[in-house]
């Protein structure tokens, strides 16, 4: 049974939400506790979630959020690493469904020697998330947290399961199997990370969350980020992640607290644009894998290939591989060129991968389905 008085004041603050009034850090730590903890209805966790969003989150309201999860909903992971630790996940929620290409551009860029902690889920509004695609490929996408952790040391790359109880036990996926909207939780989970990045490139599904979540990021220790959003070519539509089929909006932060927002085109990095086909997410898993390796061998597939560059590049780039996004861009072409980003896959699923070998086995069945050869 729900207690009388916290339903009341849990209410007053939906009301408060409606009638956009802002939250302090603190109030909104403890009302996502009350959700975390499933100390209100469902109807009432609904309606808080859906108040926020329709308000418009406040920096201090998200930080309150995460925190939240951070303390009551998430294994940390020990790692003891000197270089910077990138991730590059996204709020997913956007409206533009794509080939994975932030799971292409992560291995691309861990080949080009970044060390990638990767947060993902299952599709929940998409056809193949993070998760799916990267099980399809063999890798052990239900393990615990030492598992992902010793893949990130040992291959350069691992994937935490955001969906997962054994990273987030408590509620998370609870939550988010059950709502179909862009929330908070979206933001505040994502960064929820087991094992605090350092830097990120971050895709949102909306435009105006650019400073709201660079600010966040700051707040709760990133020295170093690039937050995103891509549009179609009519700037009707937009994606969590750079976009080849017209223009993006960045905002850059950097170690000293200084920031930089702008545009760029695809065209800056000798990228054509392409229709959104061209991108666009096969309705079937087993295809949707052989195109994702098929990509990574740079075996056809043009404007996809050209997608994860762009992408890859960018985290080069905030990891600080590379002086530039250019060069970032060319030299992950290289990376896909020269085979070393399937022979990064291949390293992360011989890590990172269900006992007996399975996921070798697997990946190896769909290197032979899409025509290919690992060196």
């Amino acid at each position: 049974m729900f207690e009388q008085e916290d339903l009341k004041s849990f209410g007053g603050a939906i009301q408060r939400l409606i009638q956009g009034e802002h939250l302090s850090r603190e109030e909104c730590y403890g009302l996502f506790c009350q959700i975390l903890n499933n100390r209100q209805p469902d109807l009432q966790q609904g309606a808080f979630l859906a108040a926020l969003v329709a308000k418009g989150e406040t920096p201090e309201e998200i930080a309150g959020a995460w925190q939240a999860i951070d303390e009551l909903d998430t294994v940390h992971a020990q790692m003891k690493l000197t270089e910077p630790l990138v991730e590059n996940s996204g709020t997913g929620m956007d409206q533009l469904k794509t080939f994975n290409v932030s799971s292409a551009a992560a291995i691309v860029a861990a080949a080009g020697g970044v060390r990638v902690a990767r947060h993902g889920a299952r599709a929940l509004t998409s056809v193949c998330g993070a998760v799916d695609i990267l099980e399809a490929l063999g890798i052990e996408v239900e393990g615990d947290v030492p598992l992902v952790a010793r893949s990130i040391e040992q291959a350069g790359i691992g994937l935490f399961n955001g969906m997962s109880p054994e990273v987030h036990p408590r509620a998370l996926g609870r939550i988010l199997s059950q709502i179909r909207f862009g929330s908070t939780l979206n933001i505040a989970a994502s960064l929820a990370h087991p094992c605090r990045p350092t830097h990120a490139l971050r895709g949102v599904y909306a435009v105006e969350l650019l400073p709201k979540v660079a600010a966040v990021m700051q707040e709760i220790g990133y020295r170093r980020g690039m937050v995103v959003h891509g549009f179609d070519a009519r700037r009707e539509k937009g994606m969590d992640e750079l976009s080849v089929l017209g223009a993006s909006r960045i905002y850059d932060f950097f170690p000293d607290g200084t920031f930089r927002e702008y545009d760029l085109q695809p065209e800056e990095f000798g990228i054509t644009r392409v229709p959104y086909e061209y991108i666009a997410p096969l309705q079937d898993r087993e295809r949707e894998a052989v195109r994702f390796l098929q990509v990574l061998a740079g075996a056809g597939h043009q404007a996809c290939i050209d997608f994860v560059c762009l992408n890859a590049g960018a985290v080069l780039y905030v990891a600080g591989r590379v002086g530039t996004l250019a060069e970032g861009v060319r030299h992950s072409h290289d990376l896909i060129g020269a085979g070393q980003a399937l022979k990064k896959l291949t390293d992360w699923v011989a890590v990172q991968q269900g006992p007996e070998r399975k996921g070798i086995r697997r990946l190896e069945q769909l290197v032979k389905a899409a025509d290919l050869k690992i060196h």
